[in-house]
């Protein structure tokens, strides 16, 4: 049997495991990516694209970001539209400067595949984990099939990245770890159509008729999302039923373009808590350890944040013998982590017509976003968090003293 001898053993090629990949390469760090799926299916897949100011920020200072840093739409507000108004609020100028960008997360994953492919770091596809064995000892060993052959990977730590469905966190005993989980009674219709978005940034829509909004990918493409019953047959419509009925429910006079529908896909909504974030000496990140509702564009950010501490983390234990953010991850990770699925939560729920709702319900989620509009201080609040909240002080403490 193969035996492969690292320091770090990240599980998942997404984001979360390629930029800590990255990160450790460039803290003189060595690590093996294992990614369970093929090459072209991860180069592929849709994901959200809209990026905090600090996400980027990361991104561009490790070094794969160069592609981003040219090609990003920036976004320096988001448009609210309720009761059949529109609305603008300007967060660069709320938040003292901060903005965001539109660039896809398949586009930065290929961006950093590239680039640990041209550094010749070990990036395993078709790579299935299996099973950890030996988390809290000090070798970890994580067991693995490629090419029909059974392989293990030997390392100090493991970073589980890979995703709600990976096995990663079911490592983790079930007496030791408490489940916090919200599932909302509707789904996302969304569509990819080759039109340049009307909007220059992203509209979210409240109606009577149910929710909306427009994103992008690009300047060329469109991206459109239409709240639906969580079992909705997406393929009953037609491109000019959903346009009409995206149209109805943003409202405003916005007109939207229309162009050839290329992907079509049904998200569902929910929240998702796994508290702890570590076991010995494995680590969870992304959404292995939470996942978000779409509304607001969190899951990717708040991966990425986990990754910053525990890059940060990682280069202090093995410069300085230093394990205090090691040992501090999941109470730095979910003090953040928790104050995202609070904004998500609340963005949703304002914003999405329930089932069988009253007509009270919906005069209160008006009125809610009504305050936003008309108050700097409410204003502020939705702006502060859209372009993504600072680290937390023990954190930022920490790695600046």
């Amino acid at each position: 049997m193969e035996i492969i001898k690292t320091q770090i053993g990240i599980i998942g090629a997404g984001p979360a495991g390629l930029l800590l990949g990255q990160m450790l390469y460039n803290r003189g760090i060595d690590s093996v990516i294992l990614e369970s799926r093929d090459r072209n299916y991860v180069r592929a897949r849709l994901r959200a694209g809209v990026q905090e100011n600090e996400t980027m920020n990361i991104f561009i200072e490790e070094g794969v970001g160069e592609k981003l840093r040219q090609e990003r739409v920036i976004h320096r507000g988001m448009y609210l539209h309720s009761n059949n108004e529109r609305h603008y609020i300007n967060c660069e100028e709320l938040t003292g400067g901060k903005i965001v960008g539109a660039y896809g997360q398949r586009n930065i994953t290929c961006d950093m595949i590239d680039i640990r492919e041209a550094h010749g770091l070990p990036l395993y596809f078709e790579a299935k984990a299996e099973k950890i064995d030996h988390i809290k000892q000090k070798q970890l060993e994580i067991g693995f099939t490629h090419q029909g052959q059974q392989k293990r990977v030997q390392c100090d730590f493991v970073a589980g990245c890979d995703g709600f469905h990976g096995i990663s966190r079911n490592h983790i005993p079930k007496k030791t770890v408490k489940i916090f989980e919200k599932n909302y009674p509707y789904a996302w219709f969304g569509i990819l159509a080759e039109a340049p978005p009307a909007s220059h940034e992203n509209i979210y829509a409240h109606s009577e008729f149910g929710f909306a909004l427009q994103s992008m990918r690009g300047t060329n493409r469109s991206r459109l999302y239409l709240q639906v019953p969580e079992d909705e047959d997406i393929h009953r419509w037609s491109d000019r039923e959903f346009f009409d009925e995206f149209e109805r429910r943003i409202g405003a006079g916005y007109v939207v373009n229309r162009g050839d529908i290329i992907d079509k896909s049904l998200a569902h909504m929910r929240g998702f808590v796994c508290e702890t974030m570590r076991y010995g000496n494995m680590f969870l990140a992304g959404d292995a350890a939470h996942i978000v509702p779409p509304t607001g564009a969190k899951g990717m950010n708040l991966a990425v944040a986990d990754v910053k501490v525990l890059g940060e983390g990682l280069k202090l234990h093995y410069d300085k013998n230093d394990d205090y953010l090691l040992d501090h991850y999941t109470e730095i990770c979910l003090q953040r982590v928790w104050k995202v699925e609070r904004f998500s939560w609340w963005f949703t729920t304002t914003t999405h017509t329930f089932p069988n709702q009253s007509a009270f319900d919906y005069k209160m989620q008006a009125a809610t976003l009504r305050y936003i509009i008309d108050s700097e201080v409410g204003s502020h609040s939705v702006a502060e968090n859209y372009v993504g909240l600072p680290f937390e002080n023990k954190f930022l403490d920490y790695i600046i003293g």
